[in-house]
């Protein structure tokens, strides 16, 4: 038999066998064609109406509201609002500090984007660990030489980036310490531990906030007080560190004893078994959920607006009441959601990279050391 026989040419289809095809689909599959022709409608019409909205009847320039276009977005108020939205009432002669604190995360995740870029971890967490204080000595000034900014004047997107990442940072030991607490095996500090991350984890965050901001200053001494946005902080990182401790615990669970009995044959004590061998292994396991809380974490700072803390939502929120830009509502809160998915979405972008860069590592271990016993 031929060889040439075995193999079909590549013939293209002719437009009879394609329709045919298309309606054998249709008959076998009515109802998702229906559903797909439906959904397709639905796409063509709501686009065409939102890019209509968004970009060809929006409007860029303005003074105020009357002079937008009534058939599309006045983005204009945005434009005009704009530092506003990014800074809060930060000093405009200061505001050159506030552009540092502000851009050096974006940099820190593109520069962890990087392709070729080895020391991807050590720069992650080595900005991100420094840049809590970094920007409060920053922020703060009357350091330095820098003019003092009291934390009442920070706001818009500044507040939201300094409140997540800073809580992140403060909260992430305290959660290692409570998954260690609480999968450990004297019972006194199993129960501490256990009893800590079920009574933050069981509280409602913004009855968190009230607690820390209203409530705790009435029993403090007289005299003593402390900036809303400290007790704020303070409240949203004994939360995040209890869900943490969680994902944390999860990660210790799936590490092999065989690890712990290795290090401790070896001579390793506790704390260096945990630092060098079962945490590294841990995080690793659990670094989809970290990223997770952090992203979870980020959008809970929304929250801190109960507490009279102006983020970027409360910010535009009150942004809307000017009697020169009402009934804008739908551009600021489109603005925020755009904003804040963007944050999430670099998040999850260098999560996706970093698990790739712990996967590519793994696989050229040693085979003894890719599953541990």
């Amino acid at each position: 038999m031929a060889t040439s026989s075995l193999v079909r040419s590549p013939v293209s289809q002719s437009p009879v066998t394609a329709a045919r095809r298309l309606l054998a689909v249709v008959v076998a599959n009515p109802f998702g064609t229906a559903v797909s022709l439906g959904l397709a409608y639905l796409a063509w019409t709501l686009g065409g109406r939102i890019v209509d909205w968004a970009f060809v009847e929006a409007t860029w320039v303005a003074s105020s509201r009357a002079e937008c276009s009534p058939d599309g977005a006045c983005w204009a108020f945005i434009v005009n609002r704009l530092p506003q939205f990014a800074f809060g009432f930060y000093p405009e002669a200061e505001r050159w500090r506030a552009w540092i604190v502000l851009l050096a995360p974006p940099l820190l995740l593109a520069l962890a984007m990087a392709p070729d870029f080895k020391g991807r971890r050590k720069v992650l967490i080595g900005g991100f660990c420094l840049y809590p204080v970094a920007a409060f000595v920053m922020l703060s000034g009357g350091v330095l030489g820098l003019q003092p900014v009291a934390s009442d004047k920070w706001g818009g997107l500044l507040l939201t980036m300094v409140v997540g990442i800073g809580a992140f940072v403060f909260s992430f030991p305290i959660a290692i310490l409570l998954a260690l607490g609480r999968t450990s095996q004297l019972p006194a500090v199993r129960l501490l531990a256990t009893g800590f991350i079920e009574f933050w984890r069981g509280m409602p965050l913004i009855a968190i906030l009230f607690m820390s901001v209203i409530m705790l200053p009435l029993f403090l001494p007289p005299g003593v007080e402390f900036p809303r946005l400290t007790l704020a902080m303070t409240g949203i990182t004994l939360y995040s560190a209890a869900y943490l401790a969680e994902v944390a615990r999860g990660g210790l669970q799936a590490v092999g004893r065989g690890q712990s009995e290795a290090a401790n044959a070896l001579g390793f004590g506790f704390w260096a078994t945990q630092g060098y061998i079962i945490m590294p292994q841990a995080l690793r396991a659990v670094l989809p959920g970290i990223v997770n809380s952090a992203i979870s974490l980020l959008k809970d700072t929304t929250y801190v607006m109960v507490v009279g803390l102006f983020d970027l939502l409360n910010i535009v929120t009150a942004a809307l009441s000017d009697p020169n830009w009402l009934g804008l509502a739908t551009e600021g809160y489109v603005f925020v959601g755009l904003v804040f998915w963007s944050l999430c979405f670099g998040l999850s972008q260098v999560s996706a990279r970093l698990e790739r860069d712990s996967e590519r590592a793994h696989s050229r271990a040693p085979s003894g050391e890719r599953k541990p016993q």
